[in-house]
Order: structure tokens, then sequence, then C-alpha cells
């Protein structure tokens, strides 16, 4: 493989934490740079400002989490730039409409008035604790790298990153209209967004490989680089 631009979208209240421990598992030719999208609001917006602040004119796509859903309003917006894309950890379907949905939000603004009244770190410590595989919780290392990379956003990101999620698209019609290689990747204890769910991805994008990492929950980059790094090397290899 050449020189090659990846292009990193981190997911909900997260920064390049998330991506900095694949980085020595990655191929050589591989130049990781990971966005920021500052206090934008909507996922729209989110994917212009990437594609107006990327290094490189084209380039491969991975997004974990709230990234996945950035990766593919990309897509929607300027798929001639994007040569590859991997989907980690990540949904597709819009916020559901009746009493779902309500509770949904009710759920994250909850965790919003803690984050404004007691801190963005005292949310985090309880959030936390359903995105890892249960057997991590006492890793004391991992559990803190999470926290703090939350910690380090504040909680007027996270309103305006709440607000971008609520009002989803549904994505459907980007993954039928993929044709670039695909990776659909989770971990197996993934209860935010389970393997179940990237497997209707793929029914909707046929050609997509799925990984499934093993014994890793939502935070599978960081809680299984190793695995997570050599099913992106997989994926990379796939270029033209």
């Amino acid at each position: 493989m050449g020189v090659q631009t990846l292009v990193l979208l981190p997911g909900l209240m997260c920064d390049a934490g998330v991506w900095e421990p694949l980085y020595a598992h990655l191929p050589a030719g591989a130049t990781p740079w990971v966005a920021d999208y500052g206090m934008a609001n909507s996922l729209q917006a989110m994917a212009k400002g990437v594609l107006q602040n990327a290094p490189a004119d084209r380039f491969a796509l991975a997004g974990h989490s709230m990234g996945g859903r950035v990766a593919m309003e990309l897509l929607r917006q300027a798929p001639q730039r994007v040569t590859q894309v991997a989907l980690m950890d990540t949904g597709y379907l819009p916020r559901a409409a009746g009493e779902a949905g309500t509770q949904e939000a009710a759920k994250r603004h909850a965790l919003l008035e803690v984050a404004r009244t007691q801190g963005v770190r005292a949310m985090a410590q309880t959030w936390v604790q359903g995105m890892v595989h249960p057997d991590r919780l006492q890793d004391a290392a991992l559990m803190e790298a999470v926290v703090a990379m939350f910690a380090r956003k504040s909680a007027d990101v996270f309103a305006a990153q709440i607000e971008a999620l609520l009002a989803r698209p549904d994505a459907s019609d980007v993954l039928r209209a993929l044709t670039v290689p695909t990776l659909l990747q989770c971990g197996a204890q993934d209860s935010w967004s389970p393997p179940a769910q990237h497997a209707d991805m793929q029914v909707l994008a046929p050609h997509a490989v799925l990984d499934v990492i093993g014994h890793a929950g939502h935070m599978a980059p960081m809680e299984r680089p190793v695995g997570v790094a050599a099913s992106l090397a997989r994926w990379l290899a796939l270029s033209a």
C-alpha cells in the first residue's frame, strides 16, 4: 500500500483518544487525520466541516459511533472524495417515532443535565458503564482513558452533539448506494450498536465485509486495538 490518507471520525464526546491506540498497529502507509466537529449541531454540518478541512482531496474514511453517521452524511454530500469507508459500532436508522424516540431524547437530556450540573467527568463516569465489555469495568487504565476523553469536551459540545444525533436522518439510501470497499465493524458485546444492527446494514450494502471484534463493547478501538487495527488493515488493503 502506498501513502494513503485515513480520515478518522470520532463519536459522541470523543476525540483522537479513541483512535490513538490503533496507530502503532496500522499499515505503514496509512496517514491518520482525526476530525474535530467544533460546535456543529447537525450531522450535515459536521460532514461539511470534515470535507472543508480534510488534508487530501480523496481519502479512506472511518467513523466510530456517531462518527459512522457523520461518515454516511459525508458520503451523501461528496461520495467522489471517498475511496473506501469503514463504519464502526454505529447505526443507520433515524430516531424512532413515538414513545421509543421520546425515551431516547429523555435519556440523552438527563445525561446532559448531569454534565451541566455536576460536570462532564461525573456524567462520563456513569455513562461509561455501558460502553465497554463488562469484564473491562475493573480495568482502571481503560476506564480512566475513556472518562478523561469525554471530560476534554464541554457540556455545550455535548448539547450540540446530542441535538445532532436526535435529528439524525435515515441513512439506508447511503448504504444502498455504496460501491467502494466497505467495512462494517463492531464489538461482539456492543450493547448500543450490536452486531445484529451491523448485519442489517450489510443487507443494504451486501458487498460490505462484516467484522465482529471478540470480547469488546462499544469502545472497541480502545478495548481491543490490535484486533480493530488488523480489521482496518485488511480493509485498507482493498484500496485500488
